[in-house]
């Protein structure tokens, strides 16, 4: 008995070793940017280090120590002023994947395994003179489905944008494919292209579904772009990278749900306790933070993460998933601990209505989102600890921010209930947007939650064909957040007259867009 229970013990040690060993290794500058600490490389102090969950910061030698298990991986919480390298698709290098036995057996591949613990896990970083003014590129849920689709992506999204200067990194908020995991190539392959450091953070569609745990769930993930929570700095803004989908979901075991598990919390807070309270914390995250419908996010969760910014007064949350645009404003009814609401950007998508639509001369679905929101993407421009959000339609110049809708011609003189509408695609409730016909009098619009009536006739359009054309019909209208109504003056002169739409939005910035209409003698019935 005594042999057995020696014997026990002695399995149970060995298991503990195994399972909880401790990495060091230093955070250096990294001189010849060859990713190797070389002697004449000195450490860095007071650099954040994270094993997932807990976060230490290196000493005066810019060394570190951290518990790791058979599932970490280890990452540097890059500071402002550095950058850490890049491989050859342009994706950051600043983490280690510390899974001895390799990931469990998945229809997708995960991580192989990776062997001991190695002496020192270094991680160099690269002296720059980092600027606390820049711009970041932001897409939301590519999304592509077949090999057709990522290439539609590449022409539709990818193709304009390489090359793109001034440029600080870019970020995709997730879907980054449709299921097929397989694809997670040739999208980093795509997405290389932009030619800027590129983070991704991880959606619903780009779990392992047959992973019997959340923590599992992304393994093929963590293969190919690393850890699904992290952090880093740049300027004077830290951004922290979330995975909020719980898969399976909790409740049922079915699906999956919005929220975070503790262990992504408890990181949260341990990252923050070494940021700047005057910094802007940008947290980025697939599903929104919706607060409608416990539904959707679980409420405890998105209450812990406002308990932990409590103390930050500058803060943005960005999102994707729902394939719309829209500003969501949290309150101190929702939870939020600050007089000013939190805001969060639920971006639109470079997918637009996933890949639907008329084909456009290059062979590329239109793919209108479903509020009228053409599919594009973001720039996030930071000067400081502020920021702006501008939102560029793929295919179109820059100032292309509002789309009007309006009858082409009216009778004169007759009352008509035909409106003209107005789809500012980044404004919200509030926003002031106003018209005036023929350069008159500026006249407020009225903020309305409808349809909007441009996306509805190009619904018609597919379901009125005699003959099938190439792509797909777009999906059903869904009330969009951004539109505005004025109606039509027939009391004009006969001819034509312009209507022009003025829209200020949340950042103070105005925007103008223009169309017209033509007033004719009202025809009788015979």
């Amino acid at each position: 008995m005594r042999i057995i229970l020696v014997t026990l013990v002695s399995l149970f040690f060995n298991y503990t070793v195994h399972a909880q060993s401790i990495a060091k290794g230093y955070v250096y500058h990294d001189l010849n940017g060859n990713g190797k600490k070389e002697r004449k490389e000195k450490g860095i102090s007071g650099v954040s280090v994270s094993n997932g969950v807990q976060v230490v910061q290196t000493d005066e030698d810019g060394q570190y120590e951290l518990p790791v298990g058979i599932d970490n991986i280890l990452f540097v919480i890059k500071p402002a002023d550095y950058k850490v390298g890049v491989n050859e698709f342009n994706q950051p290098q600043y983490y280690y994947i510390h899974k001895p036995e390799g990931s469990p057996s998945l229809t997708y591949k995960g991580v192989e395994p990776t062997g001991k613990l190695p002496k020192s896990v270094d991680f160099g970083l690269i002296k720059v003179e980092e600027p606390t003014n820049f711009t970041s590129l932001i897409f939301g849920d590519p999304q592509a489905y077949t090999l057709e689709e990522v290439n539609f992506f590449a022409r539709g999204i990818v193709s304009e944008l390489k090359g793109v200067e001034n440029i600080a990194f870019g970020l995709s908020l997730g879907d980054l494919v449709g299921d097929d995991l397989v694809l997670h190539s040739p999208y980093i392959q795509a997405v290389s292209e932009v030619g800027v450091p590129w983070y991704n953070l991880m959606g619903n569609h780009d779990m392992n579904y047959d992973a019997v745990s959340d923590s599992l769930s992304d393994e093929t993930f963590e293969a190919n772009f690393g850890p699904a929570n992290y952090a880093f700095d740049y300027g004077n803004a830290h951004f922290i990278i979330l995975d909020n989908i719980l898969y399976p979901d909790p409740r049922d075991e079915n699906g999956y749900w919005g929220g975070f598990r503790k262990d992504q919390l408890d990181f949260v807070e341990n990252d923050l306790k070494y940021v700047d309270k005057n910094k802007l914390i940008v947290l980025a995250f697939h599903i929104p933070l919706q607060h409608e419908k416990e539904n959707s996010f679980r409420n405890a969760d998105r209450q812990r993460l406002f308990d932990l910014l409590k103390e930050f007064p500058n803060t943005l949350s960005m999102s994707a998933h729902t394939h719309l645009q829209r500003q969501n404003f949290y309150t101190q009814a929702d939870g939020w601990h600050q007089e000013k609401p939190h805001h969060e950007y639920n971006a639109g998508t470079t997918s637009g209505d996933w890949y639907s639509g008329e084909v456009n001369e290059s062979g590329v679905p239109a793919s209108t989102m479903r509020d009228g929101t053409p599919k594009g993407y973001a720039f996030l421009n930071i000067t400081g600890n502020q920021y702006t959000i501008d939102y560029k339609v793929a295919g179109k110049t820059k100032d292309c921010q509002i789309e009007i809708f309006n009858p082409k011609v009216v009778a004169k003189g007759r009352g008509t209930q035909a409106t003209i509408s107005a789809n500012f695609f980044m404004g919200t409730k509030g926003n002031t947007v106003e018209y005036r016909i023929d350069e008159g009098e500026w006249s407020p619009m009225n903020y309305v939650e409808i349809v909007d009536p441009s996306f509805v006739e190009s619904l018609y359009r597919w379901d009125t064909i005699e003959e099938l054309v190439p792509g797909r019909r777009p999906s059903n209208a869904v009330n969009s957040t951004h539109l505005w109504q004025g109606r039509i003056p027939t009391n004009l002169s006969l001819g034509d007259h312009q209507i022009e739409v003025r829209a200020t939005d949340m950042f103070g910035r105005t925007f103008t867009q223009k169309s017209s209409y033509r007033l004719e003698t009202p025809k009788d019935i015979n």
